[in-house]
C-alpha cells in the first residue's frame, strides 16, 4: 500500500493549536484527483494540499488544494502553510526571497522573510480584484449567517461580492458582538447564488469596531457545500476584504499595506491574517498581498 508523508501545520499564527489547520502531502505524484479528495475528507481540515512537480517553467512546484468537499483553484492558508512546510524540509532555503506555486489560477508568487535559517513570514500575491453586483439580497445573506440585517445597515457600508481568485460576499456588521453572535444556517448558505461562475460562495462577516491593537477587521467566514461550515482563517477572503476597504476609502495611504484581519476567535482558533494593498491616490489597486506565519504541529504517514 502507498505510504504518504505529510506535515500538519497551524497557519496564520505563531502558536500551536491556534490558527487554521493544514495537512501538506509532500509527494502527490501517485494520486489522482479522486484519491486526493478522499484523503482531504479523511483529514477533515479546512484544506489539505498535495505537492507535485512543476508543470510550467515559471513555477517551482504544482500544488492542488482540497477542502473535505471540493477542489479549490487557490486559497490563502494552504499557500502560506505549504510554504512553511517546504521550508521545513529544505525545499525552500534562506538563499531565496520568493517561491512560485502553480495553482489552479496560475503562477502564484510568495515573498519570503527569513530569520537566520528559519522562515519567519510569507506573503502571497493574489489576483487584482473583480467586483460584481451580488445576486442575493442583504436580508437573504444575513439570514443565512444568522445576523440581524439591521447590524449591516447600521454600518452605512454595502455588501459586495469580490474575488481575488475565489469570490466572497463581504458582509459588514456594526459590532464584534454581531460577528460573534452569528449562527449559520448551512442549508441556506448552500442556496446562496454567486455572481461568479462558482457553485458555492463564502460569506465573510466582519466588523471594523475596535478590538485589539493592530487589528483592522474582526471576522468570521461561513460557507455551505464545501464540507466545512466555518473556516478559522481565510486568506483568499482577505485579499478581497483589503480591496473593499481601500476602494471605499476606509483605509488609506501607508495603512493599506499594514492591515490585519483577526479571525477564528469564536472557534477557539484565533488567526491573524496580514493584508497589504498597493493603490494610487485614486484608489486604483495594482497589487494584492496576503501573508502570515505558520507553525509545525505534527509529522505523519498516511497509508492508502
Amino acid at each position: 500500500m502507498p505510504r504518504l508523508e505529510y506535515l500538519q501545520l497551524d497557519v496564520f499564527t505563531d502558536r500551536r493549536f491556534e490558527g487554521n489547520q493544514l495537512a501538506v502531502f509532500l509527494d502527490g505524484r501517485e494520486l489522482d484527483a479522486s484519491t486526493m479528495q478522499t484523503i482531504a475528507r479523511e483529514m477533515n481540515f479546512s484544506e489539505s494540499t498535495f505537492i507535485l512537480p512543476a508543470e510550467r517553467a515559471d513555477t517551482d512546484v504544482r500544488m492542488r488544494i482540497f477542502t473535505p468537499g471540493a477542489e479549490l483553484p487557490m486559497a490563502g492558508h494552504p499557500t502560506i502553510g505549504s510554504t512553511f512546510a517546504l521550508a521545513h524540509i529544505g525545499v525552500i532555503t534562506n538563499r531565496r526571497d520568493n517561491f512560485v506555486f502553480g495553482l489552479g489560477v496560475g503562477p502564484t508568487r510568495v515573498e519570503l522573510t527569513f530569520t537566520g535559517k528559519d522562515l519567519s513570514f510569507a506573503r502571497m500575491d493574489q489576483q487584482l480584484p473583480a467586483v460584481r453586483p451580488p445576486l442575493v439580497s442583504v436580508d437573504e445573506v444575513a439570514r443565512a449567517v444568522g445576523v440581524d440585517p439591521a447590524a449591516v445597515s447600521r454600518t452605512g457600508m454595502p455588501m459586495e461580492e469580490l474575488s481575488c481568485g475565489v469570490p466572497y460576499l463581504l458582509l459588514p456588521v456594526d459590532t464584534r458582538a454581531a460577528v460573534d453572535g452569528a449562527v449559520p444556517d448551512v442549508a441556506a448558505l448552500t442556496r446562496l447564488k454567486s455572481a461568479f461562475a462558482v457553485d458555492h460562495v463564502g460569506v465573510y462577516v466582519f466588523t471594523l469596531a475596535p478590538t485589539e491593537p493592530g487589528v483592522t477587521a474582526y471576522s468570521r467566514m461561513f460557507v455551505g457545500g464545501m464540507g466545512i461550515a466555518e473556516d478559522p482563517a481565510t486568506g483568499s477572503a482577505c485579499g478581497p476584504l483589503g480591496c473593499y476597504l481601500v476602494s471605499h476609502g476606509v483605509v488609506q495611504g501607508a495603512a493599506a499595506t499594514q492591515m490585519a484581519s483577526w479571525q477564528g476567535v469564536a472557534m477557539g482558533r484565533p488567526s491573524r491574517i496580514h493584508i497589504a494593498i498597493t493603490a494610487d491616490e485614486s484608489r486604483n489597486i495594482s497589487r494584492v498581498q496576503v501573508g502570515g506565519q505558520a507553525v509545525l504541529v505534527a509529522e505523519g504517514t498516511l497509508t492508502c
